[in-house]
């Protein structure tokens, strides 16, 4: 199943960002060499929230990702949603559905 993970950032978001940004990558890299997580980056132009793609079983997984991830820990992080995703189509979709 994919999952969503959506961060909305603090206002102060870019000051503070280099404090703990090694931390913040190590965790994502981290979850990504275990294939939990897919994709992820800053949205926004500046940024101002990131999305960040899950593969996994639960939200459970997803939640556990958050309340570790340093940027969270150090209220870098105004608020987060987690959503299931249900991909239909590409080569990575969970649950295909083709054109009849």
């Amino acid at each position: 199943m994919h999952y969503l993970l959506t961060y909305q950032y603090t206002d102060d978001y870019l000051v503070r960002r280099n404090l703990f940004r090694n931390e913040h990558l190590r965790h994502a890299w981290a979850a990504q060499a275990r294939g939990e997580l897919l994709l992820g980056g800053a949205a926004g132009d500046p940024p101002s929230s990131a999305v960040l793609v899950f593969s996994c079983d639960s939200a459970h997984t997803v939640e556990q990702f958050v309340q570790a991830d340093p940027y969270v820990v150090h209220g870098l992080v105004r608020s987060h949603t987690v959503q299931p995703w249900a991909t239909v189509v590409g080569k990575e979709a969970s649950t295909p559905v083709h054109p009849q």
